[in-house]
């Protein structure tokens, strides 16, 4: 007896065994046959690729459910095709070739086949045992209409409640008495919520008053008799007004084998299919909140074990390439799986499949491929899937301790009310995703913005954690190649919880380094775990949950690997896809800044070696003076600047003093000023008088061509004289005017202008000679100390003047150090110019 039949056509193209294939899964599991999916599927597959390729006509397939067995048949338009010989060497017969292999195989695989021909046609059809049902899985197919009865015994009580604004007892009916034990006087003014058990998690969806609030509402809860005891009941309420307008809550109540009397019958909408099932539940209870899409979540799976009386759901959604799913809300399964875990689609197993909704009988007799409820006393499970425009976006499930408590009614139940909460996650999460979407380049724009300003190496490795730390993970650790090719080392670590953070780095430290591995890509890095299961320290409360899933992103400038960048998160957490594009992202910005930090520091380095070496290391004690010299370089150290001074002896009792300024920073500045210095003490130690020592430099200057820069320069001889004064001999070749102060107080030149040295071949310059008395000084200074600038004021050689002539009575200190506070306060913003002040004073008392 044929009890169903589904049939389809399919045209002559390379497309139509695949629709034939999709066609016969569909009509099997419509039909509850997931038993026979598989091999009707490889037999019909083969069948119509002999009928639409081979056979070159349209293929009918036509599936028939009789009460045992499922024959489909497969009909073509090319009968005069043989019928195979099954013992003979035709080659029809032969496994590896390609006619005749759908015959072979339905032998092989059906319980009886066969062909009959007509007119123009040929059928060949086969027939599949159905295997008896066992406790376990099934997949959940409509009911047969029938009608839902009350199952009381005896006479069935319908309470009536009426319930005042505030949710207290205004009326108890001899039903009400006569179901929960207690007389109307007991009750009446007592809040519901003493008596009523809500299954509703204190502060999480919808709650015993808010429910009361609502216009209308049905559904099972608990109700506290008199005697303790806890009876489950089925309520219908409606929200009323008076005469007053004052409102208040009148709920009918049944015992819960009773539900039929006050269930309502399934409403269909236009345009919907109608629900066989029973009440419709309403897994929303409310306005959607479209930007929160954990909380529409949670509020989903709360209300589905409410509603259906579970212990436990959960609700899964599909990842953007649809082969897992990530636990995304669960209510009631208290063990180790969080939020975000992730599981395949695809368990393999047929009763599985997360395409269909299912009933788990017993998991204890057939677990069901899904982790999440393993270990966890669970033994039924319905889950259906929530689906959008024919796309797999999720699964819902509920289950319970109590074995076989669900059937086909509660799992189409389900489903239809997943089939309209679907499509307000899926917009939800839609929201979600391009809200993430703007978070993540709105992150990244702040991480470029951060991370270029700054050039510090040590600043970067911060800047790159912190950004890291909590957003992406919730431990970092940045690695940094060595110099000549040695390993990565561990250069900065850091941990959302500062106590954790010397664990870790202990650990780390005694992790071998992460390899370079491939320019691009995370990979998934255990080394961290593995290290402390080795040394025992998984358990240890400095750890505990510490390492969960960790990735290791490779740190990749200029097409090279200069440090990895290690993430980790807590156990039983696993990074989100979405999470690990925005760290390659960030990976990569983070790169080329640390690797700019790094060329910034070692040019940095360089340069300021090349600095000291340009300067003299120590200054030599001159009997009879006092000597004070004060640099400082502009900018941030990355340039070699162009002022140098130096103090040195030429012979016993004589010795030699520059401060000069060479045009231009940089290498080239840098060559002509260790050649001015070095040259200086050279030529002076030969016997030259400094007029022929500035000479000689020139035309070491000029001898340099293209690279030659002009210079500068302050030179002079000084001798201390057994009277205690000092004899100075002196040439200004461009300089700024050394100032002589006296001990009145009176400031005047010390020297008068020369030509500037590196311009001119034949110079013409003459020594000037002077002598310094006990208390006066000699201030020499290059011009970012006279050229100091505000808007247009210039503090120049009179400011300078002004400045020197408060200085009477100090020593050379402490009169360099005037003169360098008042070039700084002259204008509010730091000195943009190189600046060097040299002191000579002869004290007032001289101990020969």
């Amino acid at each position: 007896m044929v009890t169903a039949r589904a049939a389809a056509t399919f045209d002559p193209d390379g497309r139509s065994a695949a629709a034939a294939r999709g066609f016969v899964r569909d009509a099997l599991l419509g039909w509850g046959l997931p038993e026979v999916v598989d091999d009707a599927v490889v037999l019909v597959s083969e069948l119509v690729t002999n009928a639409v390729v081979h056979a070159g006509t349209a293929a009918e397939v036509c599936c028939l459910r009789e009460e045992e067995t499922v024959r489909i048949e497969v009909t073509d338009h090319h009968p005069e095709r043989g019928l195979p010989s099954l013992g003979d060497g035709h080659r029809y017969a032969d496994p590896d070739g390609e006619g005749g292999r759908g015959l072979l195989m339905c032998s092989a695989l059906a319980e009886r086949w066969g062909v009959e021909y007509a007119a123009g046609q040929k059928t060949v059809w086969f027939r599949l045992t159905l295997p008896a049902h066992v406790v376990g899985t099934r997949y959940a197919v409509p009911a047969t209409p029938g009608s839902d009865l009350p199952s009381s015994p005896g006479p069935v009580h319908v309470a009536v409640v009426q319930l005042d604004e505030d949710g207290r007892v205004l009326a108890w009916n001899p039903d009400a008495a006569a179901l929960f034990q207690y007389p109307a006087a007991a009750v009446l003014g007592r809040p519901w919520a003493d008596l009523a058990v809500w299954p509703q998690s204190p502060g999480r969806g919808l709650g015993l008053t808010d429910t009361l609030r609502l216009a209308r509402w049905e559904g099972g809860y608990g109700v506290r008799r008199a005697d303790g005891e806890e009876v489950e009941v089925y309520g219908a309420q409606v929200r009323v007004r008076d005469t007053e307008g004052v409102p208040s809550t009148l709920c009918l109540l049944v015992l819960e084998p009773d539900r039929a009397v006050l269930r309502s019958p399934a409403r269909t909408l236009p345009g919907e299919r109608p629900d066989p099932t029973g009440p419709r539940l309403d897994l929303l209870a409310g306005p959607v909140d479209t930007d929160d899409l954990d909380t529409l979540l949670q509020r989903t799976v709360e209300r589905a074990r409410d509603l259906l009386d579970a212990d436990a759901a959960y609700l899964l959604l599909t990842t953007d390439d649809e082969t897992e799913f990530e636990l995304r809300a669960a209510a009631g399964l208290n063990h180790g799986h969080r939020r975000h875990a992730r599981f395949p689609v695809g368990t393999g197993n047929r009763y599985d499949s997360a395409r269909l909704p299912s009933v788990h009988e017993d998991l204890s007799a057939r677990p069901t491929g899904l982790p999440l409820l393993a270990d966890s006393g669970m033994r039924s499970l319905v889950t259906v899937p929530l689906k959008v425009e024919g796309r797999l976006i999720g699964s819902l499930g509920i289950a319970t301790a109590v074995p076989g408590r669900y059937d086909n009614e509660d799992a189409l139940r389900l489903q239809f009310a997943a089939d309209r909460v679907a499509l307000a996650v899926e917009s939800t999460r839609l929201t979600e995703l391009e809200r993430l979407r703007r978070g993540s380049l709105s992150f990244l724009v702040e991480a470029s913005d951060l991370l270029a300003g700054t050039l510090e190496h040590e600043q970067t490795l911060a800047l790159m954690a912190q950004m890291a730390v909590p957003t992406l993970s919730s431990w970092c650790a940045v690695y940094t190649n060595g110099d000549h090719g040695a390993s990565a080392g561990l250069a900065f670590v850091l941990h959302e919880d500062e106590d954790r953070i010397d664990p870790l780095r202990d650990l780390l430290d005694k992790t071998p380094a992460p390899e370079a591995g491939p320019t691009h890509g995370v990979r998934f890095w255990t080394a961290p775990a593995g290290t402390a299961e080795a040394l025992g320290l998984t358990d240890s409360p400095e750890l505990a949950g510490l390492l969960g899933e960790t990735v290791v992103l490779p740190l990749t400038a200029r097409n090279r690997v200069i440090g990895l960048l290690a993430l980790g998160v807590p156990s039983g957490v696993r990074f989100r896809q979405e999470i690990l594009e925005l760290a390659e992202d960030l990976s990569r910005r983070a790169a080329l800044a640390l690797d700019n930090s790094r060329l910034y520091s070692e040019r940095t380095a360089t340069s300021q070696a090349l600095q000291r070496s340009l300067l003299p290391p120590d200054l030599p004690e001159i009997p009879g003076v006092e000597v004070d010299v004060y640099y400082q370089a502009a900018g941030e150290g990355n340039e070699v600047g162009g002022d140098f001074y130096d103090l040195f002896t030429i012979r016993e009792g004589t010795y030699g003093f520059a401060i000069g300024d060479v045009c231009g920073t940089g290498p080239e500045a840098a060559s002509v000023t260790g050649l001015a210095r070095h040259s200086l003490r050279l030529l002076a130690r030969e016997g030259l008088d400094a007029p022929q020592v500035l000479r000689r430099l020139n035309a070491a200057i000029l001898d340099e061509g293209s690279r030659s820069r002009f210079l500068t320069l302050l030179y002079g001889e000084l001798t201390p004289r057994p009277d205690g004064s000092t004899e100075l001999s002196l040439v200004c070749a461009g300089h700024p005017l050394p100032l002589r102060l006296r001990t009145d107080g009176r400031v005047d030149r010390a020297a008068t202008p020369q030509p500037l040295l590196g311009v001119m071949d034949d110079l013409d310059l003459t020594a000037e000679h002077l002598v310094l008395s006990p208390g006066e000084v000699l201030l020499c200074v290059t011009d970012g100390v006279t050229e100091r600038r505000e808007g247009r004021r210039m503090l120049g050689d009179d400011g300078l003047a002004e400045v020197l002539t408060g200085c009477t009575g100090l020593t050379a200190g402490a009169v360099a150090l005037r003169v360098q506070r008042a070039v700084e306060r002259f204008a509010p913003e730091p000195p943009s110019d190189d600046m060097a002040i040299l002191t000579l004073r002869v004290p007032t008392q001289h101990t020969a």
